[in-house]
C-alpha cells in the first residue's frame, strides 16, 4: 500500500533531518584538530551517511520496481518523492566521498606528527590540515544541498491530475 501524500512529504523531511544531523555532528573549521576524538566522529558519521546513502539507493530501487509492477498505483506524488530521493543520492554520495578524503587527510596528519620536525613537515602539516578542513566543509555543503532539495520537494505539491476538462462553451455567469 503506497504512502499517503502527507506521509510522502514526511518521509522527505525525515531524510532531510537525518542528513542535517550528520552535518551538525561534523566539527566546524575552528574545531578541527588531528586527535582521536575527530577519528571517532568521522567513524560514526561515515557509518551514518553510508546507511543513509544505502537507504536512498534501496528506496529508489524499491519504488522503481513497484512502479513497473503496479503502474496504476503510482501517483504524481509518489513519482515526485521517488525522484527527490534518487536526486538526493548524488550530493549524499559526494558528501560521503568528501568524508573519505577527510579520513585520508587525518591519517596523513597523524603520520606527520611522528616525523622529524622541520620546515618541510610544517608545510605538509599545514597542507594536510587545510585539506581536512576543506573536505569536512565540502561534506557539510553537499549534505546541506541534499537536505535543501528534499525539503523543497516535500514542500512542493505536485499538481493533481485533472479529472474533468472544463468546457470551452461554459462561461461563468456575471451578475451586475
Amino acid at each position: 500500500m503506497p504512502l499517503s501524500d502527507p506521509d510522502q512529504r514526511m518521509l522527505l523531511h525525515d531524510v532531510a533531518d537525518r542528513l542535517n544531523t550528520v552535518a551538525d555532528h561534523l566539527p566546524l573549521p575552528d574545531q578541527i584538530r588531528p586527535d582521536p576524538a575527530l577519528s571517532e566522529i568521522l567513524d560514526d558519521e561515515v557509518r551514518h551517511l553510508a546507511r543513509l546513502l544505502g537507504f536512498l539507493a534501496g528506496e529508489s530501487a524499491f519504488r522503481h520496481r513497484a512502479a513497473a509492477r503496479y503502474p496504476a498505483r503510482t501517483t504524481a506524488t509518489v513519482r515526485h518523492t521517488t525522484l527527490a530521493l534518487a536526486s538526493a543520492a548524488e550530493p549524499t554520495g559526494l558528501a560521503l566521498a568528501a568524508l573519505g578524503a577527510a579520513v585520508h587527510h587525518l591519517g596523513h596528519l597523524a603520520d606527520l606528527t611522528r616525523q622529524a620536525p622541520g620546515p618541510a613537515r610544517d608545510r605538509a602539516v599545514t597542507a594536510a590540515h587545510q585539506g581536512l578542513v576543506d573536505h569536512l566543509g565540502d561534506s557539510r555543503i553537499h549534505l546541506a544541498r541534499a537536505a535543501k532539495h528534499l525539503r523543497a520537494a516535500a514542500d512542493t505539491r505536485t499538481a493533481p491530475a485533472a479529472t474533468t476538462v472544463p468546457s470551452a462553451t461554459a462561461a461563468p455567469s456575471r451578475s451586475r
